[in-house]
């Protein structure tokens, strides 16, 4: 089982990739287009052509994950647009929105930070 942490680096490739790569093609493709090292533990997100479906690979340290979401209906909502740019960072809340097909740019949601009010304590003696 794969957990997606917030401590994770999570890639989203811009262009269409093949889908009929695996997991090597992919990884050839984090090293030529991405210009990323796929056994950096980075989490590498990938769509095809259609916009139908995503594939997603990650390495653990022993062994590479991968992971495909094909919809049935339709195609996912959004992509980020060619900004000249082949990868795009994603947060892990990110990740998740886009696997049920929703648009992470236009969801509201808390500030990943925030300092919390320090209350002072008093002692009652």
């Amino acid at each position: 089982m794969i957990q997606i942490t917030p401590q994770m680096r999570i890639l989203l490739a811009i262009d269409p990739v093949d889908f009929r790569k695996g997991i090597d093609g992919l990884n050839a493709v984090c090293r030529q287009v991405l210009r990323s090292d796929p056994f950096s533990g980075y989490v590498f997100i990938f769509r095809n052509k259609k916009a139908t479906a995503i594939k997603i690979i990650m390495y653990d340290g022993q062994g590479f994950w991968m992971c495909q979401k094909r919809l049935s209906k339709g195609r996912f909502n959004w992509w980020p647009n060619k900004s000249g740019e082949a990868v795009r960072p994603l947060a892990v809340h990110e990740l998740q929105l886009l696997i049920w097909n929703g648009n992470p740019v236009k969801a509201h949601v808390a500030p990943l930070w925030r300092p919390i009010p320090v209350k002072k304590i008093e002692k009652n003696i």
